[in-house]
């Protein structure tokens, strides 16, 4: 006789995916916290805060990236406290949403499939502010001097991203429409 399936503290069956897919990942695995660790941490070489780092990266090391606040905090063995900043943080970039878990009035967060492209793709949010500031620094320090001209190429550089952001959207939906 089989032993029924591991849950977790929320209820949700952590054996296997609700879609059919592979078992998923439970949270004792040796190769989750491996994986969290290391993406973690090259998240963190990258430039993202170590907490937020390791919540991105154990949300998206889950097979179906959802995990409470209490699951987070069990698996990256730190405080509640902590992991409100962390998915704070990574909520405002979007690269994760929180959701009402069904007849409970728990938390949980949930990472986006696509959470670098929906990151990426918010010129209001990311890069309208940085040219903002890079004008109005750039006329503190004098449009003419070796600054204000560093500012100004900073300022044409990131324009030209921008410009160059809808074709690059466009063609990921595209390569996105070709997978299999």
């Amino acid at each position: 006789m089989s032993s029924p399936p591991r849950t977790s503290p929320a209820g949700r069956d952590r054996t296997s995916a609700a879609s059919g897919d592979a078992p998923s990942t439970h949270l004792s695995d040796p190769g989750l916290h491996e994986a969290v660790e290391h993406l973690g941490g090259a998240l963190a070489t990258a430039g993202i805060a170590r907490l937020p780092a390791r919540v991105f990266a154990a949300l998206m090391a889950t097979s179906d990236g959802r995990l409470t606040s209490a699951e987070l905090a069990t698996l990256l063995e730190v405080s509640p406290a902590g992991i409100s900043g962390a998915v704070r943080y990574l909520t405002q970039l979007r690269m994760i949403r929180r959701e009402r878990e069904r007849g409970s009035r728990r938390d949980v967060y949930v990472v986006m499939d696509d959470a670098w492209h929906d990151m990426l793709m918010q010129p209001d949010q990311i890069y309208a502010p940085i040219l903002a500031a890079l004008a109005v620094a750039r006329g503190a320090v004098g449009e003419g001097t070796r600054a204000g001209e560093r500012m100004q190429l900073s300022i044409e550089f990131l324009e030209f991203v921008l410009r160059e952001m809808a074709d690059i959207a466009q063609r990921w939906d595209e390569y996105k429409a070709t997978r299999s």
